[in-house]
């Protein structure tokens, strides 16, 4: 995989918003900058560009000159913090971004490729704030640009993608969905809870919270809570995935994160089993002939 940089620029007025802190506000129980900072973990260095606020992860802050001078002159601040071959450009309010749009974006520029990638929406428009930059050809623009114009202060993000060799990828209709006003926000509140994506962003917000790297099977722990509450008694489901969850950090402590997803399997496929088993003599009575 392309190593790279990330630069996620913060700043900005939020007009649109009455002025709120748009990078602070909260979807899903999460910030709209720590929804961002989660698709570029493996970033070899992250850049925000913005006023410092508390993230979920550290970063390098830092602020365009002047301030509100613009994304143009943001972009120029933050890559002065870089010094990967690529770097992976976002603003800090895209919601549903998620992490194979950036793996695109990065297979479209290894070594021999094209000189940047950025996504298109739906209508096929260009979208520069969820793109990666060659760093080479991405710190030359930006120099032209502001000998020629004096600055990057209020100059157009367009002036830097008109003279590079970009790839366009088609991304998700979500990828690229940003939140500019109080409208989109409700928009992303409540698509974040339909039915077929809130238990995801329910564990990914608790793993946040709780400040967790693991993948484990969803799936496997609901047929365990299933099968406790069917087979036993419904407040046995939530108990026995607590207990579930203490056996695996016991058995995993101080292991890998695999390690510990591994644990939790096991102990699973155990209660699994338990509660199964609970079940069958329950169907079965009390022995031959009894109800």
């Amino acid at each position: 995989m392309t190593a790279y940089d990330a630069i996620v620029l913060a700043g900005g007025a939020a007009k649109r918003l009455g002025g709120a802190d748009k990078p602070g506000l909260r979807v899903g129980g999460r910030s709209l900058l720590d929804r961002v900072l989660a698709v570029c973990a493996d970033a070899g260095s992250t850049v925000v560009v913005g006023g410092r606020r508390p993230t979920v992860r550290p970063v390098t802050w830092t602020r365009e000159v002047p301030q509100g001078g613009g994304p143009l002159a943001a972009l120029g601040a933050g890559v002065r913090h870089t010094d990967a071959e690529s770097v992976l450009v976002l603003s800090a309010d895209l919601p549903f971004l998620g992490e194979a749009t950036v793996q695109s974006l990065l297979a479209a520029v290894e070594p021999g490729g094209r000189e940047g990638a950025l996504c298109t929406d739906q209508d096929g428009r260009d979208q520069p704030l969820v793109a990666v930059y060659r760093a080479e050809p991405l710190r030359r623009e930006l120099a032209l640009i502001a000998t020629e114009h004096g600055s990057l202060a209020g100059l157009p993000l367009r002036l830097l993608t008109a003279e590079l060799d970009l790839a366009r990828i088609q991304a998700g209709p979500l990828s690229s969905f940003d939140c500019d006003t109080w409208e989109d926000i409700a928009a992303a509140r409540a698509r974040i809870r339909e039915h077929g994506t809130v238990l995801d962003e329910w564990i990914t917000a608790v793993k946040n919270e709780l400040g967790i790297e693991l993948d484990v099977d969803t799936g496997v722990l609901l047929d365990l809570a299933r099968d406790a509450a069917h087979g036993v008694a419904r407040p046995a489901a939530p108990l026995t995935t607590f207990l579930v969850g203490y056996a695996a950090a016991m058995a995993s402590s101080g292991k890998s994160p695999e390690a510990a997803a591994e644990a939790v399997a096991e102990a699973s496929r155990k209660a699994t089993a338990l509660a199964l088993r609970w079940e069958e003599e329950t169907e079965a009575g009390s022995g031959p002939g009894q109800p």
